[in-house]
Parts: structure tokens; C-alpha cells; sequence
């Protein structure tokens, strides 16, 4: 007997319901937050990358790692009020995908 495809399910809490209205409601603002806690956590990565005096560098990478902690943060709000969701995966695509990386990276990077 063949196996079935497993379907890919939502995953979120019950949505915390918000105005629908033009103006920006809680949701619309974290966010728009969220989204700037990203693309910050981003830009740190390139000045890391480029610092080239060690405190500039130490300084940096403190207000990198506030970035990620406010970053996750807000993920962790929105997916408690349910206004951030993901799909379930199949448990056995995933161990696959995995495998073919450590293949890879085996290959790729010999001891």
C-alpha cells in the first residue's frame, strides 16, 4: 500500500479578532514593527560583516542581539494571538532534506 502525501496543515492559535477598518489596527502594527525588527536584524549582519575596528564591532553586535531578542518577541506575540501562521511539514520530508544536507555538507567540508 502506498503512502499518502501528508497535507500541509495551518499552524496558529485561535486569532485574536481586530477592526477591520482602514485605519491600521494592533495586528497591522506589530506587524509593520515585526517586519522592521527583520530587515534591521539584517542590515546588523552586513555592518557586522564589515566592521572593521573591534568595540565598532562589539558595539554592533549588542544591538544586533537586542534586535533578534525584540524580533522574536514579537513572532512569539503574533503567534500567540494567532495573526502569524505556518504550515506543518511532512516528519519524514523533513528527516529527508536533512539527510541530503549532512550528505552534502560531508562531501563539501571533509574533516
Amino acid at each position: 500500500m502506498e503512502k499518502q502525501p501528508v497535507q500541509s496543515m495551518p499552524i496558529q492559535n485561535t486569532e485574536t479578532q481586530v477592526p477591520k477598518t482602514p485605519q491600521m489596527n494592533d495586528r497591522d502594527y506589530l506587524n509593520d514593527v515585526l517586519l522592521t525588527e527583520k530587515y534591521l536584524c539584517t542590515s546588523y549582519v552586513h555592518a557586522l560583516q564589515e566592521a572593521s575596528h573591534q568595540s565598532l564591532y562589539q558595539d554592533v553586535k549588542g544591538v544586533f542581539d537586542q534586535t533578534c531578542d525584540h524580533q522574536r518577541d514579537l513572532f512569539n506575540l503574533m503567534f500567540n494571538k494567532g495573526w502569524y501562521k505556518m504550515e506543518s511539514q511532512d516528519p519524514q520530508k523533513i528527516q529527508q532534506t536533512q539527510q541530503q544536507f549532512m550528505q552534502y555538507a560531508q562531501q563539501q567540508f571533509p574533516k
